[in-house]
C-alpha cells in the first residue's frame, strides 16, 4: 500500500545539467553564447523575434540528443511508494516526464510547446521547429512557450498550493535565486522538513528541518529515494 504523505519536488537547471542540457547559472549569464537579455525577455521577443525563435529552435532539438539521467528516473521511483508526488520545475525541457513522472508543473514553459503571441492560453504542441510566418489558430505568430522573464507565471498558484500543505520538500539544482519561483519554500508547512541536493547549496535561509545533500542530481538522488522509500513505506 503506498504511503499517503504527500512529496512536493523543486528542481532546477542542476537537474537537468547531468543530462548534458545546458544552463546559464555557471557561465556569467550567457545562455549557450546568448545574454539572457537578448533571448529571454519580452523586449527580445519584439526586437528580434527571428533570434528568439531560432534560439530555442535549437533548444528544442538538443532535446533529441540528450535522456533522463539516474536523478530524474530516482525522483519518478517515488510515484511507486507514495499516493502523491509531484514535481515543480523551473527547467523547459520534458526530461521528467521522459523518466516516468506523471504530476509535473512547469513553471517557466516548454519546449516541446508553442503558443498564440496573442492569447498566452492558446498552446499547442511543436515537435518541431516554429518559424516566423507559422500562425496560431487565432492568426497571430506563434511564440516559444516560456515564460520570459518579467512575466507573468501562470503556473505559480497551482505550485503555490501544492507546497503549502506538502509533507516533504525537495530542492534539487537550483540557485533559489529567481523569483517568484524560490520563493516557494517559504510556504511550507513549518514542520515538513527539506531536503536540499546540489554540491554548492544556495546560501539562503530554510527554516524548516533541513538536511543538506552536497551532490549533484544524479548522483544525490538515488540513494536518498532509496532510503525515503524504505524509511516511509
Amino acid at each position: 500500500m503506498k504511503s499517503q504523505k504527500k512529496i512536493v519536488i523543486f528542481t532546477g537547471a542542476g537537474m537537468s545539467a547531468d543530462s548534458g542540457v545546458s544552463t546559464f547559472r555557471d557561465t556569467d549569464g550567457l545562455w549557450e553564447n546568448h545574454r539572457i537579455e537578448d533571448v529571454c525577455t519580452a523586449e527580445a521577443w519584439q526586437r528580434n523575434p527571428r533570434l528568439v525563435l531560432d534560439f530555442y529552435n535549437a533548444r528544442r532539438a538538443q532535446l533529441d540528443h540528450v535522456t533522463p539521467n539516474p536523478g530524474h528516473l530516482a525522483l519518478a521511483e517515488l510515484e511507486t511508494a507514495f499516493d502523491h508526488v509531484t514535481v515543480i520545475t523551473q527547467n523547459v525541457d520534458d526530461l521528467h516526464e521522459r523518466a516516468g513522472s506523471t504530476r509535473i508543473i512547469h513553471l517557466h514553459g516548454e519546449l516541446r510547446k508553442a503558443r498564440s503571441e496573442r492569447n498566452p492560453d492558446l498552446i499547442l504542441p511543436a515537435p518541431g521547429p516554429t518559424r516566423l510566418g507559422d500562425l496560431a489558430p487565432d492568426g497571430a505568430q506563434l511564440r516559444p512557450h516560456i515564460v520570459f522573464f518579467g512575466e507573468p507565471v501562470p503556473e505559480y498558484e497551482r505550485a503555490l498550493s501544492e507546497v503549502r500543505d506538502a509533507d516533504l520538500l525537495l530542492v534539487i539544482g537550483t540557485s533559489l535565486a529567481v523569483y517568484p519561483a524560490a520563493g516557494l519554500i517559504y510556504q511550507l508547512p513549518p514542520a515538513s522538513p527539506v531536503w536540499l541536493v546540489d554540491p554548492r547549496p544556495a546560501p539562503v535561509a530554510i527554516h524548516n528541518p533541513l538536511t543538506v545533500i552536497p551532490e549533484r542530481a544524479a548522483a544525490g538522488l538515488p540513494p536518498l529515494v532509496a532510503d525515503l522509500i524504505r524509511r516511509h513505506p
